[in-house]
């Protein structure tokens, strides 16, 4: 794989200077490739022609992920319980001309069908919310990460659901979300459960992670009008710099629509 493109920019669909509404689309991840990309650069050898990391990716779907971290040269497993989406993996990686690994099972099965201490980076990315024992399965995310390597959680923010249904003109609803210990409206809400930053940070100790980096994704892409993007050709990429800044800010960040949470195992 060593003629595979190394660091730089992650390949993926979505160019920043593809016109301002996929920016704007890249706007919604690049905060989370920033942070992917530096996790990896610390545990690349420095040895360039080096082989690439182990990189498992647990409820990875059809391979958004995992395609284009397959297109820099690292190993990637992808773990999930949908075989039609594990076909279309296989589909968008041999479009891609990579080599991704398909796995069905779920968040408890990895202990079954990978060896621990396995990974250098694990991803669970929009499986917290599904998942019946959140702590467990990121427990289980935990037992796979080799020493010093990193676990990737990316999950729907709580305090985001309660200012997106007191915009849309749900009242009662947006305070029942904020009093609710799973961060739900009601029983007619379609998200299983939502999370505080401090809820996932404690889920990270608890799973025996450490050094957590916690970062808003999407403070402003989910809350601009279509017409905005419409403007002028800069304002994607103008969008693109902004929510890497809101990404870390002490107030903004915390309205985001995602939550990124970047732990450690311990040596």
């Amino acid at each position: 794989m060593s003629d595979k493109p190394r660091g730089g920019a992650v390949p993926t669909e979505h160019g920043a200077g593809a016109g301002p509404h996929r920016a704007a689309n890249a706007a919604r991840t690049e905060v989370v490739w920033e942070v992917l990309r530096a996790a990896l650069a610390d545990q690349q050898p420095a040895d360039s022609e080096a082989e690439g990391l182990d990189i498992v990716d647990a409820g990875g779907g059809t391979g958004g992920a995992a395609v284009p971290l397959a297109r820099l040269g690292h190993r990637v497993t992808v773990v999930d319980p949908s075989p039609d989406s594990l076909a279309a993996l296989e589909r968008r990686a041999a479009e891609a001309g990579v080599r991704v690994r398909a796995l069905q099972g779920e968040t408890g099965d990895l202990a079954r069908l990978l060896p621990a201490e396995h990974a250098h980076l694990v991803l669970m990315h929009n499986v917290l919310e599904y998942v019946e024992e959140p702590a467990a399965a990121l427990s289980d995310v935990a037992a796979l990460t080799r020493p010093g390597g990193a676990v990737s959680v990316l999950a729907a923010n709580a305090v985001a659901g309660v200012l997106h249904r007191a915009l849309t003109g749900h009242l009662a609803d947006a305070l029942r979300l904020l009093e609710d210990a799973e961060g739900r409206w009601g029983p007619g809400d379609p998200m299983p459960r939502r999370f505080t930053s401090g809820q996932l940070v404690d889920l990270a100790e608890r799973a025996g992670l450490g050094g957590a980096d916690i970062r808003g994704v999407r403070v402003f892409a989910d809350l601009l009008p279509g017409r905005v993007l419409d403007g002028e050709a800069h304002v994607g990429e103008q969008l693109v710099e902004l929510e890497k800044a809101a990404s870390e800010h002490p107030a903004l960040s915390g309205i985001a629509t995602q939550i990124h949470l970047l732990a450690r195992r311990p040596r």
